[in-house]
C-alpha cells in the first residue's frame, strides 16, 4: 500500500478491509446475458457516462494514509485497462463456445486485480451461448460494497425494457395484519424469550463455529489449505418462480424457506449419492444476511440514494445454518426438509447473534487489528460447508442501450470454500448459481441433484392437501 501525506476523503469500511487483506481477497462475479448480439455496444461512453459516476469508489484506489488508516483515494481511470474483449475461435459451434464462456468466466474470476488501479473489471463476450446472444461479465472487489450496493449500481446503469421512462421496480415486503393490544403484549413477552435463548445458542455456536469446531470432510468440503488458489467451477440453472410460489403457497412457508429446503435437499442428495455416509455428516452453512434496516425498496433510486437506508459499504454479517441430514423418513417425503428449513429460518428470526457477531467483529478489529479479524472470517468460512448468499432482482425485463437482457446472476470468488451458492430473482426466474471447487465436486450431478430435489418437492408440495 502506498503512503500518503494528504487528506483522504472516504475511510475503508472495516469490513472492506477485511475483505481485500493478506489473508481475503473476496470478489463479486455478475453476468448480464443479452437476447441480442452486443456487436454495436458503446461500451465505453456508457461506462464513462454512466457506470464511473455512480460513486467515487469506481474511480479510487486504496492506500494508506499518514496515520496509517486506510481510505479510498480518486486517480484517473484508464478505460482499457478495465474493459476487455475477448476473441475466442471463429466458426465454433454455439455449444463451444458456451464451453468457451465458462472456462473464461471461471478463469477470470479467479485472477487477482492489481491494487495500483481502481477495482473492478469488465469482459464484453460477443460470442453466443446456450443461454444467451452475447454476455458482459462484471469483476467488482468485495472491498467497493456489498451485494446490494454493487448489484444496485449495475442495475441503474439499465432501463425498463418496456417504457424506459419508468424506474425498474422490485418485490416489496407486506407487513403482517395488525392484531389486538393483549396478543401483541403476550407475543411480545413470549418474543423476548425466544429470542434471548435463541441468542444465546446461537452466538455461542457460532463462536465456536469460527474458532475450534470444523464441519466434516463431505463430497461438498475437501478441507484442505489453500482452496482459494485452485481451479473453479461456475455455473447456473434456472427455476420457475412461479413453481416456488405455487410451494410456498400450499405449505404455508415463505419463498426463502422454499429454496433453503431445495437447496438443503440436493446437496444431501448428492452428499450420499457420492459418498453413503456424509448423508448423516456435520454440514453447516454460512449464510450472508444484509444488516441495513430495510423493508423492501421499489426504485433503484430508493437503493442508491436514500442516505438513511446505508446504500454503500459491506453491510453485511453471517448466520450458521445446520444443513439437515437425510434420514429415510426426508428421503421418502422431501418435504420435511421445507419444514425444517423453516422451522430453522423462523427461530433465526428470534435470535439477535447477527448483530451480536458485527459487534464481536468490531471489538476485536479495535484490539487485535483489521488482519486478525481477517483471518478470524477466513476461518470462519473454512470451518463450514458452503456459503450461501441471496438478492431480489427486477420484476420487469430489463435492457442495457436498447438491449434487452435475457437473464443475471452472480456468485463469489476468492474465498476458501470448496462450494458457494447464490440465488437471484429476475422476472419470473429464480437463478442458482454454484461456484465450486473444480476436480473435486461433480458439478454436472450436483445440479442435477439440485434440480432433481426441485421436482420431488414441487410433485410432493402439489400432492399436498
Amino acid at each position: 500500500m502506498e503512503h500518503l501525506n494528504e487528506e483522504l476523503a472516504e475511510p475503508v469500511s472495516p469490513m472492506g478491509q477485511y475483505f481485500n487483506s493478506s489473508v481475503l481477497c473476496i470478489y463479486i462475479i455478475g453476468v448480464l446475458e443479452f437476447e441480442v448480439p452486443i456487436d454495436d455496444l458503446q461500451t465505453f461512453t456508457l461506462i464513462k457516462d454512466v457506470f464511473l459516476p455512480i460513486n467515487p469508489r469506481f474511480s479510487s484506489i486504496m492506500v494508506e494514509d499518514k496515520d496509517g488508516e486506510k481510505r479510498w483515494k480518486q486517480v484517473e481511470v484508464n478505460l482499457k485497462d478495465h474493459v476487455h474483449f475477448p476473441k475466442f475461435p471463429k466458426g465454433e459451434t454455439v455449444k463451444s463456445y458456451d464451453k468457451f464462456f465458462h472456462d473464461y468466466l471461471s478463469s477470470t474470476a479467479m485472477e487477482q486485480l492489481p491494487q495500483s488501479r481502481p477495482l473492478w473489471k469488465i469482459h464484453v463476450i460477443t460470442y453466443p451461448t446456450i443461454d444467451a446472444s452475447s454476455s458482459i461479465i462484471f469483476k467488482l472487489h468485495h472491498a467497493l460494497g456489498d451485494g446490494y450496493s454493487l448489484v444496485g449500481a449495475l442495475l441503474s446503469c439499465l432501463q425498463r425494457a418496456d417504457d424506459p421512462s419508468l424506474p425498474l421496480s422490485f418485490p416489496t415486503l407486506r407487513s403482517s395484519k395488525p392484531q389486538s393490544s393483549t396478543k401483541n403484549f403476550w407475543r411480545r413477552i413470549s418474543w423476548i424469550l425466544s429470542s434471548a435463548l435463541n441468542t444465546a445458542s446461537d452466538f455461542g455456536w457460532s463462536v465456536l463455529k469460527s474458532s475450534i469446531i470444523s464441519d466434516d470432510k463431505t463430497p461438498i468440503r475437501s478441507g484442505d489449505e489453500g482452496i482459494e488458489f485452485r481451479p473453479i467451477s461456475i455455473s447456473s440453472m434456472d427455476f420457475s418462480l412461479d413453481h416456488i410460489k405455487n410451494i410456498k403457497s400450499r405449505l404455508g412457508v415463505t419463498i426463502n424457506d422454499v429454496i433453503t429446503g431445495i437447496v438443503f435437499y440436493g446437496t444431501r442428495l448428492y452428499m450420499q449419492d457420492m459418498d453413503f455416509k456424509s448423508k448423516t455428516a456435520e454440514s453447516t452453512a454460512l449464510v450472508l444476511l444484509n444488516t441495513r434496516n430495510i423493508e423492501g425498496y421499489q426504485t433503484i433510486n430508493d437503493m442508491l440514494h436514500n442516505k438513511a437506508k446505508g446504500p454503500w459499504g459491506n453491510k453485511i454479517s453471517f448466520l450458521h445454518v445446520p444443513i439437515p441430514k437425510l434420514n429415510q423418513n426426508r428421503t421418502s417425503n422431501p418435504l420435511d426438509f421445507i419444514w425444517d428449513s423453516h422451522k430453522i429460518i423462523k427461530r433465526k428470526k428470534q435470535s439477535l447473534a447477527v448483530a451480536l457477531t458485527g459487534t464481536l467483529l468490531d471489538i476485536e478489529s479495535r484490539f487485535i487489528g483489521q488482519e486478525a479479524v481477517a483471518k478470524h472470517l477466513q476461518g470462519t468460512v473454512t470451518n463450514s460447508s458452503t456459503v450461501i448468499s441471496s438478492l431480489v432482482g427486477p420484476i420487469q425485463q430489463m435492457s442495457l442501450a436498447n438491449h434487452p437482457v435475457k437473464g443475471l446472476y452472480f456468485t463469489l470468488a476468492g474465498g476458501p470454500e470448496s462450494l458457494a451458492i447464490s440465488i437471484m430473482s429476475y422476472v419470473r426466474v429464480l437463478r442458482v448459481t454454484l461456484k465450486l471447487e473444480k476436480d473435486f465436486i461433480d458439478e454436472e450431478k450436483l445440479k442435477s441433484c439440485i434440480q432433481n430435489a426441485f421436482q420431488m418437492i414441487h410433485k410432493a408440495a402439489t400432492a399436498n392437501s
